[in-house]
């Protein structure tokens, strides 16, 4: 036991706090975006983020991933704030934690066994590009200092390194260009200017609304929908970080983590987060690999507002965007891109659709649908290509099949076996395929129906079960 916490939460103590504290620049920016989103006060989502970064790193089930306020989440929140209040969004977030640790529970999260591995992909690059094109409205009506700085900002993330890496390059750049922003004058948008961060501790409370059956009418198809959206993304994000660490982590235990900090969040004023492709990535980039990071997140970000709120406000935007595009580049996977000539062409479209239909509608999870859905399809069509070789003689035929015999390839059976013209014994070895489900066997049945009213004799050979 000693060990295992040991391991999990000191045995990288340096790397894990450095960048804990760096993923939290990039929390600071989405954190506030993300309250616009929903149409609350900023300081919900930055509240939010930090009450989820504390809970998770104790109850989650994936060390250094980083979990908080999420855009794929806050779209889904516009409409319960907008027509029913903010008080329905946190009884809202209560019950999204309460679906999502049953999830975790019943052990919902094998299901993610069948996201194909080209859907994983588009999803990440997808994001990759989605943050990027929400970084380009930062641009619109910006003088040359603006990107100087995000210039600035990327030449020193990746040239410092080549001089020392004690601390990360990013953290560095932002406090470079905040220093040379303030110390020069310019007249930039700040992260003051997109919010005013106002100083107090989140408290307990109790949604104020009815606790009634009309309220949770109202409230659960929106908890369904923001539970399957941060299920979905949370072990998307997961899988990620298990492939960029080269280990195996507990799904339902995460999906757990994440319920009880959804529902202990929602107590605390806060709305439904799930984990973050950008920031986890950027925290297990950067050395982030137990606890520990996630914790010290939270804590330095808790810090900012309460003690150091007039400094972060005075953060050059250009900065945190330079950051952004840091991450843009570094999760977007060039080299699976490269492959895409030389990999299965259905596997290739799927890896783009996904990209497409998430860029199209901003949606993570329209995306990841469509790729599944696409990829069964092109599955199901794969399956149902059967093979039927004919030995004939003079008085039987043989009929052997091979592959799936199933809906999708049943009427491709029936148009193989020559009903007219077969003599008068005809056999059917099924002992090279496998019958699926019942439109197969009414397939079957149909032929031998056919062959018996014309007087054929049929034998039918299977595989014994």
């Amino acid at each position: 036991m000693l060990n295992r916490i040991k391991q999990t939460w000191f045995s990288n103590i340096r790397a894990d706090v450095l960048a804990g504290i760096t993923a939290t620049l990039a929390l600071i920016p989405d954190s506030i975006a993300f309250s616009f989103i929903a149409g609350v006060n900023p300081m919900v989502g930055i509240y939010t983020s930090v009450c989820i970064l504390l809970i998770i790193s104790f109850f989650g089930g994936r060390p250094a991933m980083i979990s908080a306020a999420a855009g794929s989440m806050a779209v889904l929140m516009t409409l319960l704030v907008a027509e029913h209040g903010i008080q329905y969004l946190f009884a809202a977030t209560i019950l999204t934690g309460i679906l999502q640790f049953l999830m975790g529970v019943f052990k919902l999260g094998k299901l993610m066994n069948f996201v194909p591995h080209a859907v994983i992909k588009g999803f990440i690059n997808a994001l990759a590009i989605l943050i990027f094109l929400a970084q380009l409205p930062h641009f619109t009506g910006q003088s040359w200092p603006m990107y100087a700085m995000v210039a600035g900002t990327l030449a020193i993330i990746y040239l410092l390194p080549l001089l020392t890496k004690a601390v990360p390059s990013p953290l560095i750049a932002v406090v470079i260009m905040t220093v040379l922003a303030v110390g020069l004058g310019w007249r930039m948008t700040t992260v003051g200017d997109t919010a005013t961060i106002v100083p107090s501790l989140p408290s307990f409370l109790l949604p104020d609304v009815p606790w009634t059956l009309e309220t949770l009418l109202i409230i659960l198809p929106y908890s369904i929908s923001l539970a399957l959206v941060g299920y979905t993304e949370t072990l998307l994000t997961q899988d990620m970080i298990d492939d960029m660490t080269r280990s195996k982590t507990s799904k339902n235990k995460e999906m757990a983590g994440q319920g009880i900090a959804n529902t202990v969040t929602g107590f605390f004023g806060g709305m439904a987060g799930c984990a973050l492709v950008a920031e986890s990535a950027i925290n297990v980039k950067l050395g982030g690999r137990g606890r520990l990071s996630t914790l010290v997140a939270a804590l330095f970000l808790l810090l900012l507002v309460q003690l150091l709120g007039g400094v972060v406000s005075l953060i050059p935007m250009a900065a945190l965007v330079g950051v952004m595009m840091m991450i843009c580049y570094e999760i977007f996977d060039w080299k699976y891109v490269g492959t895409l000539r030389r990999i299965p062409k259905a596997e290739a479209l799927v890896m783009i659709v996904t990209v497409a239909v998430t860029v199209f509608t901003h949606n993570l999870a329209f995306g990841v649908i469509a790729g599944v859905l696409l990829s069964l399809i092109l599955f199901a069509y794969k399956a149902s290509l059967i093979r039927v070789d004919r030995e004939i003689t003079e008085s039987t035929v043989i009929y052997r099949v091979h592959g799936q015999l199933f809906f999708a390839s049943a009427n491709d059976l029936l148009d193989r076996i020559d009903i007219h013209s077969a003599p008068a014994h005809v056999t059917l070895d099924l002992t090279r395929a496998h019958i699926w489900d019942h439109a197969a066997e009414l397939a079957l049945h149909q032929a031998t129906s056919r062959l018996e009213e014309l007087g054929k004799q049929v034998e039918v050979l299977r595989s014994p079960k």
